[in-house]
């Protein structure tokens, strides 16, 4: 057998490489759904709730990570505690509260871990109380529950009138 013939179709009839445009719908529509998430993602990051809640959970990894005593670890969640529920939920719900009044509110807010024993312990080390002997166990159960609060305190929206 001859192979000439072979040689001389191959060059001539070969179909040209495919061109990268126009693109083909499906990568026309992955084009679209990644602009879409972008700009909602954008949007999330905006949001001021979103975004404060990030700055008090960056708080409390910062005091979490350094070393203080119990003590005044308790002072400064307590200090960020307040503060949050100030922001959040405005001066007329949070200025007024304090003691047991104050950690009813944080436990309905969302802090269930500061029923008991945790919450009363934050309060009396928070505030000086010389009676009360905290420990490093201690410190960072109010650190899990501060960031339990942080992450589901939420105000009520009222309905429109």
């Amino acid at each position: 057998m001859n192979d000439d013939w072979l040689s001389r179709l191959a060059p001539e009839y070969a179909p040209a490489p495919p061109g990268w445009w126009p693109l083909a719908p499906g990568w026309w529509a992955l084009a679209v759904l990644l602009i879409v998430a972008a700009i909602l993602t954008l949007l999330w990051f905006q949001r001021e709730s979103a975004r404060r809640r990030r700055f008090a959970r960056n708080e409390l990894r910062r005091l979490r990570e350094s070393a203080v005593e119990p003590a005044e670890a308790a002072q400064e969640i307590q200090n960020l505690l307040r503060r949050y529920a100030l922001a959040v939920f405005g001066r007329d719900v949070t200025a007024r509260l304090s003691g047991e009044a104050w950690l009813q509110f944080v436990i309905d807010s969302g802090a269930d871990a500061f029923a008991g024993h945790s919450g009363r312990t934050l309060l009396a080390a928070a505030f000086g109380d010389s009676n009360c002997a905290a420990s490093a166990a201690d410190r960072e159960s109010w650190f899990t529950a501060a960031d339990q609060f942080l992450r589901r305190a939420r105000a009520k929206r009222e309905a429109p009138r």
